[in-house]
């Protein structure tokens, strides 16, 4: 996949991206923010396991949304050092897009333009808010095997899997098992089946646990010792 590829986007109520390649938003329709937080930084318990040198690895950049997220709550936290963020994206969007995107997230958009002008000016690895961030661009199932990754929590934000299945295939799911520390952790929005087979046979111990809003569940999983 070239790496000049970019997102198609369609705009929803003049807010959401909706991207054409898989007919899907790229945040909740209710409230994105608050679904990254519910799903993503509670799922994986970052609360209190966020440290320097810990290291989350993500599917889906999209926005940066999760990026600014789990920022919030790492200056929240208040800890020294830096905390590791690699996400991995086949169709970046444009910085006007992200910014116009971003306006529905005033806390988020408060904090975002140190992260949009090195993203506007081609940056794809950048430290930003107590971050080191690394946007590997590509398509996931080439990119992340040659990452020689060990990631402490994941992000697992593809599109939904009814629409991009290649995302959530099981020979994906088992490369992020692989890149996956001892003790480390996954959460996604998703619940379908398919995923947390795959997710088990991958080598997480899984659990179905409410999800967001008026999603009934979704899931998050431990690799364990």
């Amino acid at each position: 996949m070239p790496n000049d590829q970019h997102a198609n986007l369609d705009w929803r109520d003049e807010v959401i991206p909706v991207s054409r390649q898989f007919d899907d938003p790229y945040f909740s329709l209710d409230n994105g923010l608050a679904e990254t937080r519910h799903v993503f930084l509670d799922g994986n318990d970052l609360r209190t396991r966020l440290q320097d040198g810990f290291h989350i690895a993500e599917l889906g950049f999209g926005t940066g949304l999760n990026m600014l997220a789990t920022a919030l709550l790492w200056a929240e936290m208040g800890a020294p050092g830096t905390v590791h963020f690699t996400s991995f994206e086949a169709f970046p969007m444009q910085a006007p897009e992200i910014e116009r995107a971003l306006r529905a997230f005033p806390e988020a958009q408060a904090i975002a333009a140190p992260y949009l002008d090195q993203w506007a000016s081609g940056a794809r690895e950048f430290d930003f808010a107590g971050l080191h961030v690394t946007v590997v661009i590509g398509d996931a199932r080439d990119t992340l095997p040659a990452q020689n990754l060990q990631a402490d929590a994941w992000f697992l934000d593809g599109f939904s899997p009814a629409k991009n299945p290649e995302l959530w295939s099981p020979e994906l799911m088992a490369a992020v098992g692989a890149a996956t520390a001892t003790n480390g952790t996954c959460a996604t929005y998703t619940a379908a089946g398919h995923v947390r087979r795959s997710l088990t046979d991958a080598g997480f111990e899984i659990t179905r646990i409410p999800g967001f809003g008026r999603k009934r569940h979704m899931t998050v999983g431990k690799k364990p010792a």
